[in-house]
């Protein structure tokens, strides 16, 4: 029986950076799902179950750490893997995010997006 394909939920309201990520993730094999607010992620959440998720914190509607929050309160989500990947650099934003359990913070100036493919494929399985 085939292994199955693991999903990816980018959250990340720059459709560029988040069509790039989707593009080199399928590239990879995984399945992506996209969202470009913190709202429509949050609703995503409830009926999607990804296997990790890429967040950006600075969003429309709902922050990045209002959505990592409910990942982190919700059954069946608060051990999925989130990894950050904002502008926002300073230490008191990456302590807040590891507080609520992101697994890795990038900051997107300081990180290609190999890189970050490298840290999903390796968080994702």
């Amino acid at each position: 029986m085939p292994e199955e394909l693991k999903r990816i939920m980018v959250i990340e309201d720059d459709k560029f950076l988040s069509s790039l990520m989707k593009v080199r993730l399928e590239k990879e094999g995984f399945i992506v799902i996209q969202a470009f607010d913190g709202e429509e992620a949050v609703e995503l959440l409830k009926t999607d179950r990804p296997d990790l998720v890429v967040l950006d914190l600075i969003m429309p509607k709902v922050t990045g750490f209002e959505v990592l929050q409910a990942i982190s309160m919700t059954p069946g989500l608060e051990r999925t893997p989130v990894i950050i990947l904002s502008n926002l650099a300073q230490d008191s934003d990456i302590q807040k995010a590891k507080e609520f359990g992101a697994r890795g913070y990038f900051v997107k100036v300081k990180i290609s997006v190999e890189d970050i493919i490298k840290k999903i494929k390796t968080l994702a399985g």
